[in-house]
């Protein structure tokens, strides 16, 4: 069973895999228009296959294409997190060259040692130097270049918009409005303005990307969409089937709090406190579509998400740290496994009727 971490590893991964196959696929392509009838590179004067090279190449550069997505999305993108875009877009650029480089060099040393038969004949090093100074290696290497330097605008692309929004766009999943059922959970802060005052406006919006962070991990793993930050709020979503499944979306709650819990030391010795949270979830039917202009966004909208907010904001007045909607506790199969409260039945500002809410322990 692939759990929501891997299989979103994956799809971030697969996409480095298949850029560079199709890169590959038209280099193959080009190279035989260029190179016409001849039988040997030029630059080299080793043996040119067409039906070897439209096969090799493009499996090669698949394999290049998935360990440079492997080392992106599982190390280098943790390193050189705290730097800019634009350096950070060059930086690790230059390391992919200089990998690749190093492959093809061994590739290239490989395949004419072979052909000389001697890597210490003195033609083997006639060749290599010829090869390597010739604008056809510098040619392949500014075509590396390029392409590594698209997966790697790919990539900050896609952590700023986020992997499942840019799939959707190039999709056009969402081009025409479409109805969907979804739980949303509406997440805020305890006491944001108090800690600002306390800590001033830099450090706690330093403690805002550490306290965002943490809680990312356990959204991951229970399959949660985060939908929009504002301010100190985050708002997660999750398809109504897959928020119901094994209490995923309550499940998820707690992961948070526990994962705070875990970090609480970190907290205290750079801020002196821990955050706390509290949230509100409700589910109902939204219209999801493409808006904007200058802009483009995927955006809910319906009163599920209003809803949802004012029941957030209720978890003062009831002093909990979650309160659930009757509508979504009757989905859900609490009972077996956490303790279920009724805190009654409220009015919600601008409703019609009353929600029973409940807390969960």
């Amino acid at each position: 069973m692939i759990t929501p971490k891997y299989k979103r590893n994956i799809n971030r991964i697969f996409p480095f895999g298949l850029i560079w196959l199709v890169f590959s696929l038209i280099y193959t392509i080009l190279e035989r228009g260029l190179l016409g009838d001849l039988n040997f590179y030029p630059s080299s004067g080793l043996k040119y296959i067409f039906g070897r090279n439209i096969i090799i190449i493009p499996v090669l550069a698949t394999l290049f294409g998935t360990i440079i997505g492997i080392l992106e999305i599982l190390y280098f993108n943790k390193w050189f997190i705290q730097i800019s875009f634009t350096k950070k877009i060059i930086y690790k650029s230059f390391v992919y060259l200089l990998i690749i480089s190093f492959l093809l060099i061994i590739i290239f040393l490989t395949a004419t040692s072979e052909a000389t038969n001697a890597i210490s004949s003195k033609e083997f090093w006639i060749v290599m130097f010829s090869y390597f100074t010739d604008y056809s290696f510098l040619g392949i290497l500014t075509y590396i270049a390029s392409i590594i330097l698209m997966t790697q605008f790919y990539t900050e692309v896609s952590e700023s918009m986020g992997t499942g929004l840019l799939s959707n766009f190039f999709l056009g999943k969402y081009n025409k409005p479409v109805e969907e059922e979804r739980i949303f959970m509406f997440l805020d802060m305890k006491s944001s303005t108090r800690i600002a005052e306390k800590l001033g406006h830099v450090v706690y919006f330093q403690m805002l990307q550490q306290y965002f962070s943490d809680l990312s991990g356990p959204v991951i793993d229970y399959s949660g969409e985060i939908y929009q930050y504002a301010g100190d709020e985050m708002i997660i979503s999750w398809r109504l089937e897959k928020g119901l499944r094994n209490n995923t979306c309550i499940r998820c709650f707690f992961a948070m709090k526990e994962s705070l819990m875990d970090k609480s030391f970190s907290y205290k010795e750079k801020y002196g406190l821990v955050p706390q949270f509290k949230a509100g979830l409700h589910c109902g039917k939204v219209t999801t579509g493409e808006i904007g202009v200058l802009k483009k966004e995927i955006i809910f909208t319906g009163d599920v998400l209003n809803t949802t907010a004012r029941i957030e904001g209720l978890c003062n007045q009831y002093d909990v740290d979650i309160l659930v909607s009757d509508s979504l506790a009757q989905k859900l199969d609490l009972s077996p496994y956490y303790e279920v409260e009724s805190v009654g039945k409220n009015t919600l500002r601008g409703k019609d009727g009353q929600f029973e809410l409940f807390t969960v322990n």
